[in-house]
């Protein structure tokens, strides 16, 4: 398959799979709101500069990044779209659970991910034009397609927004409550999530097979160069090794199940975009653990010696 053919693909998903989408990310903004606690914020007070620091590298690096990689490797604009994309989204919680894994500072990591999205409610459809916008290749393709910036905008919002302000709210005044529904509810956006990528994947199976080696490379490249990015980043913002390895998880792990949501329901399901948000979105476990396993290893190297 070429870059041409993969750019003029597009997903169309039934009515019932897009409200499906719909629910997933309602249930999910809803659940991470439920666990946002006054505590998670500390480092606003105690550490700001690595607070906003580590937010500024996910938030302005990684998509400003994700361009300049985009160049380098001429991805085709729809690529490119699926890694802006992807760039915007904030970190979801697995990287909290990696971050742990990997013996780094839990509440740092914690922080970042309560700060990222909270800021990503109204930041990322925004951050989406506007990166996309600055790489006139995939600018051409949003131009292409019938996209009302302004709709998309609001919309976005409005769904990413609206469940996180409610679970906020609820979780302030049902606090026990929220703790008991949050993880479940949680876990339910991500079956729901899971059934309809599953069930697109089995749909859309000759995309990733006739399109495999214009996907995956990208997908890798990118992931390894987020990793880099909130690595150094780290070494800038902190002396602490533990809070550097929570911002390379920050910045290497990202929340693709949002951005799958976001293509396939607000962006035309563009094939290579779509394809890219899905393959990261299993691909990063991969890495992740890699890179679980390389800093446990630095750790019993250093007890050894």
């Amino acid at each position: 398959m070429s870059p041409e053919a993969l750019d003029q693909i597009t997903i169309v998903l039934d009515p019932n799979a897009q409200a499906l989408l719909a629910l997933a990310i309602i249930l999910m903004m809803f659940a991470i709101a439920l666990g946002l606690k006054r505590e998670h914020f500390s480092f606003l007070r105690t550490a700001p500069g690595q607070f906003w620091g580590g937010l500024a590298t996910q938030i302005i690096g990684l998509p400003a990044m994700t361009l300049a990689l985009a160049a380098l490797i001429n991805a085709s604009p729809s690529i490119t779209l699926g890694m802006i994309v992807v760039a915007a989204c904030p970190g979801g919680n697995v990287s909290n659970f990696m971050t742990f894994a990997a013996r780094g500072d839990a509440a740092y990591s914690v922080s970042l991910t309560a700060g990222s999205s909270v800021i990503a409610a109204f930041w990322t459809p925004a951050a989406i034009l506007f990166w996309s916008g600055l790489y006139p290749p995939t600018a051409d393709l949003l131009a292409t397609i019938d996209f009302n910036r302004a709709a998309f905008i609001a919309q976005t919002t409005v769904l990413l927004a609206g469940p996180l302000a409610a679970g906020m709210v609820a979780a302030h005044y049902f606090p026990k409550l929220s703790d008991r529904i949050g993880a479940p509810l949680g876990l339910l956006g991500l079956a729901i999530l899971a059934f309809v990528i599953i069930d697109g994947v089995i749909g859309y199976w000759w995309l990733l097979r006739d399109g495999w080696m214009l996907i995956a490379l990208p997908v890798i490249v990118h992931n390894a160069a987020a990793f880099a990015l909130g690595a150094g980043a780290g070494r800038l913002i902190t002396k602490e090794p533990a809070r550097r390895r929570s911002l390379t998880f920050e910045v290497g792990i990202q929340n693709a199940g949002l951005a799958v949501v976001l293509l396939l329901g607000q962006l035309k399901g563009l094939g290579g975009a779509a394809a890219i948000a899905a393959v990261w979105g299993i691909w990063h476990f991969v890495s992740g653990g890699v890179m679980i396993t390389f800093f446990r290893y630095l750790d019993w190297r250093k007890a050894k010696q």
